[in-house]
């Protein structure tokens, strides 16, 4: 984790390098003084205080340990139901989650993240929607994906919407914007489910997933407003949290053809 922390502070501020102590090189302290420094802060302070990683303070929206949320990937089981989350990117990076969902326990695992600035890299612009989707379709062209309001929008020359655009490359895109069950959509309500389920042990990301953890850690308030900065792979999170009603697994929309092939050892499944 402090790597990743060096690697963000360098790719905001290119001129400048940082060097990290933690609290383990406090050696004149004994291992009984640390665990006691250590506890006497408060848990969403514990990084930044004893590993020098990087935080907005008291002005986070998530203010939890690390810790606490973090897991090593393991193999999702088939029956666990899964679902994506888009933030399409309009005027800043593309993002994507994967979340499996452990409905016994009711814990959401982010599993899967991509986040894509719009560049020409290799004669290819990576901010179509053709890009999007070919860089995230190989995690399963049968798992739904949950989009925001400006999904809504619609391309000036042909008339389909941001949504639609997606759907045409394959991406198996839910059938309406983001909502709560109650149908309305409020951020707030969003980050407090999402908080909740974090401080409940409802809420675990595996660890290889540095960006995610990167704007977890720079997610903050100012003014009791959130800071719309690097934060585009919690708002896919959110949506993906709001809309896990539609999680499903992949033998639930295989068609009983494909099914029988795929038992067999041939043929793919996608759901339309």
């Amino acid at each position: 984790m402090q790597a990743d922390a060096t690697g963000l502070i360098k790719k905001l501020h290119p001129d400048r390098g940082i060097v990290i102590a933690t609290i383990d090189d406090a050696e004149h302290f004994t291992a009984e003084e640390r665990e006691r420094i250590i506890a006497s802060y408060p848990a969403h302070e514990r990084d930044a205080r004893t590993k020098g990683i990087p935080t907005m303070g008291s002005g986070r929206v998530f203010p939890v340990s690390e810790e606490l949320i973090t897991v090593d990937p393991f193999p999702i089981p088939d029956f666990w139901p899964q679902i994506g989350g888009l933030d399409f990117g309009i005027n800043h990076p593309f993002a994507a989650v994967n979340l499996a969902w452990d409905r016994d326990a009711d814990c959401l695992y982010v599993t899967r993240t991509c986040r894509l600035k719009g560049e020409h890299k290799d004669g290819v612009w990576t901010g179509s929607p053709v890009f999007h989707a070919a860089s995230i379709r190989p995690w399963g062209e049968w798992i739904p994906y949950a989009w925001p309001h400006d999904g809504l929008e619609r391309d000036r020359q042909s008339g389909q919407t941001l949504a639609d655009q997606y759907k045409t490359h394959h991406l198996n895109m839910l059938h309406e914007r983001a909502t709560h069950e109650d149908g309305t959509n409020g951020v707030e309500a969003g980050l407090t489910e999402m908080l909740e389920r974090m401080q409940s042990n409802r809420f675990k990301v595996f660890k290889n997933n540095a960006e995610w953890f990167e704007e977890f850690r720079l997610y903050h308030r100012k003014e009791g407003l959130i800071v719309k900065l690097i934060d585009d792979l919690m708002s896919a999170t959110r949506y993906a949290v709001m809309m896990r009603r539609f999680a499903t697994t992949q033998h639930t929309v295989e068609k009983p053809r494909e099914r029988y092939n795929r038992r067999r050892g041939g043929g793919s499944a996608w759901a339309a």
